[in-house]
């Protein structure tokens, strides 16, 4: 998949009930608060051993996440589930050691309010690394606004810098255009897991970038330990989150446009 209309896509993301300014990675400690109990059995035992991906993950290798965050809604979108990214960061730390979770996305930042800065100061604050830059607002030929804002370029060349460093890389993408990168990172020898789906019509995932990656794992198949599941009340989300805005769902989730 070449490229997703940003200004289509509508972010939704689990707040918080306990905001923390600690960048590191959720400890086991913490699983409780977004798995039952059966679940956090099966994340500690490597750590979903029913879900057939369990096998592409080593306890004791360092592992980066990298997720092209328009592509990864986009797909969730066509699948009809929200994804909860606190689950998400969980689900992900209880299989190896994670190094970094870096999320992407752009921002239109002459707005006097931008809707999509609740989520991107949610996961600021949650243990994600953000990397945005500004959108950019052009006219097409049909005298259409459109606004374009590819984070392909700084995608790559973090990944590239970081694939010395890690054993195993997990890209939440489908898009073509990062065959080559994985290609290159693959020579490095880091382990290569694409994450998207198949499961659409079209496919969200372009089938040479499936092919390129070492494991593919369906979201569908992640539904369970990601799919957003409700939360607190927008009173406790608000008082103790910085991150919300005003836009607010009823049960305090921000819905946000972009």
């Amino acid at each position: 998949m070449a490229g997703v209309g940003f200004a289509e896509i509508i972010y939704e993301t689990q707040i918080s009930t306990k905001n923390t300014n600690n960048k590191n990675a959720p400890s086991d400690q913490g699983l409780g608060a977004c798995f039952t109990e059966a679940e956090v059995n099966i994340l500690k035992n490597n750590k979903n051993s029913e879900f057939a991906g369990a096998s592409f993950f080593y306890p004791e290798e360092k592992l980066a996440v990298f997720i092209d965050g328009a592509n990864l809604y986009a797909a969730a979108k066509s699948l009809e589930f929200d994804i909860d990214y606190k689950r998400l960061l969980s689900w992900i730390s209880g299989q190896s050691r994670l190094v970094r979770a870096f999320y992407y996305t752009a921002l239109v930042e002459d707005q006097e309010y931008s809707p999509i800065r609740p989520l991107i100061d949610w996961l600021d604050y949650n243990g994600y690394s953000m990397v945005t830059k500004p959108a950019k607002e052009f006219t097409d030929h049909t005298g259409r606004r459109k606004i374009k804002g590819n984070m392909d370029i700084e995608l790559a060349i973090d990944m590239i810098e970081l694939a010395d460093h890690v054993d195993h890389i997990v890209l939440f993408s489908g898009d073509g255009d990062f065959r080559r990168l994985l290609e290159s990172v693959q020579r490095k020898g880091a382990r290569i897991t694409v994450v998207s789906t198949i499961r659409t019509q079209p496919p969200m995932v372009a089938d040479e970038l499936r092919r390129q990656a070492d494991h593919f794992i369906d979201l569908v198949d992640l539904m369970e330990f990601i799919t957003r599941q409700g939360g607190g009340t927008a009173a406790q989300t608000q008082a103790q989150s910085p991150a919300t805005g005003g836009g607010d769902n009823a049960d305090g989730t921000p819905r946000i446009r972009a």
